[in-house]
């Protein structure tokens, strides 16, 4: 049976999840508001990094398969936001599949997907 061990946790987490704005003068942007702090354990995918076209921005994504204990709350249309180092910018990771069960309730698995912009708009 597969479990989630203490020591595969090591980084510590928040759980977002989208809002809705009513308001109909913003513009641009999500809502986010934090669910919980969790520890959770981040294996990134090899090769780490691909580039992207997305919405006419260039940029770095980073696919990676993270575990943590079992919740039953998550769903993928969740984030989980890495505070940076040091002033270091925070590492947003949209979830993009999963949750998956890992065992039974032994863990949850998710693979997510983060984006950072790399240079001029293409």
């Amino acid at each position: 049976m597969i479990v989630v061990r203490p020591g595969d946790l090591e980084h510590e987490v928040r759980l977002e999840r989208k809002i809705q704005d009513k308001s109909f003068d913003r513009a641009g942007g999500d809502t986010w508001e934090p669910v919980d702090t969790i520890w959770i354990g981040i294996r990134d995918d090899l090769p780490s990094r691909t580039e992207r076209n997305a919405d006419g921005m260039v940029s770095n994504t980073r696919r990676a398969r993270v575990r943590m204990y079992w919740r039953d709350d998550v769903t993928a249309d969740m984030r989980l936001v890495l505070p940076g180092d040091n002033g270091a910018a925070d590492r947003v990771m949209q979830i993009v599949a999963g949750p998956a069960e890992l065992g039974r309730r032994g863990g949850l698995e998710l693979m997510v997907e983060d984006y950072q912009p790399t240079g001029k708009p293409a």
